[in-house]
């Protein structure tokens, strides 16, 4: 007796089993968590396997909620109860389960009708537990709360979240400004006429995380980089 699910990738060659939180609305949450955390995701390599298996086994503790298997085929890797998702980086790209004819024999695989799916639990509150299972030192914490905006819409004073690769860990500074560094300038590629791409430099925003001599402007890592930002919500900032 379970909530099971198998997860595995478009190459199919790894299964994670869930026993319990099967259902699409922990799963989702669970995919969106380890985006959130950096993780390189299992369809790139195996790292994204173990902090996966990371994330759902402090989530579960015990020691027979969580395995692990070489794949071998949809159907007989389908666990019942919530089939098997499929993910390509942290999206899910299929939800299938076993097709039965008439009579109950196994005809091959169908996608999850939207009626099928899960959703007992709210998005926010699966990814705030994950969380809260997590080493201390390892949890998002207030990044939780941050909210997507264009980056072209920020403003001097945001607080944005950046994310330091080298530390694995979210720091929020504020927007100080609007430019390019001195050097290394920061290409984008924008939308132009018959379809074509543009390279252009325009004004980015920088924030105040590496100083040189009060000027934050020099160096690139100072700079939001992409369309979005995750940036504190603008009514909780801390004033200026």
């Amino acid at each position: 007796m379970g909530n099971c699910a198998v997860i595995t990738t478009p190459e199919r060659k790894v299964g994670l089993y869930l026993h319990w939180n099967g259902g699409r609305d922990t799963v989702e949450p669970l995919l969106k968590y380890c985006e959130l955390q950096g993780y390189r995701p299992p369809s790139q390599d195996a790292y994204g396997w173990a902090r996966m298996c990371q994330v759902m086994g402090n989530f579960f503790g015990g020691s027979t909620s969580l395995g692990i298997d070489p794949y071998t085929t949809d159907r007989q890797m389908d666990p019942g109860d919530n089939g098997v998702y499929v993910i390509d980086g942290w999206r899910i790209s299929e939800h299938l389960r076993i097709e039965y004819d008439e009579d109950w024999n196994a005809v091959g695989m169908r996608a999850f009708e939207p009626g099928e799916e899960h959703d007992w639990h709210k998005f926010d509150d699966m990814l705030r537990s994950f969380d809260a299972s997590m080493p201390e030192e390892l949890r998002l914490g207030e990044f939780l709360n941050s909210v997507d905006v264009p980056a072209s819409e920020l403003e001097v004073g945001d607080e944005v979240w950046m994310f330091d690769s080298i530390r694995g860990k979210w720091e929020v500074f504020p927007v100080v400004g609007f430019g390019q560094p001195s050097g290394n300038r920061i290409a984008v590629e924008v939308d132009a006429l018959n379809g074509r791409r543009e390279v252009t430099y325009p004004d980015l925003p920088y924030v105040a995380k590496c100083d040189h001599d009060g000027d934050y402007s020099w160096n690139c890592t100072n700079y939001v980089h992409g369309g979005t930002a995750r940036i504190k919500p603008r009514g909780q900032q801390v004033a200026a």
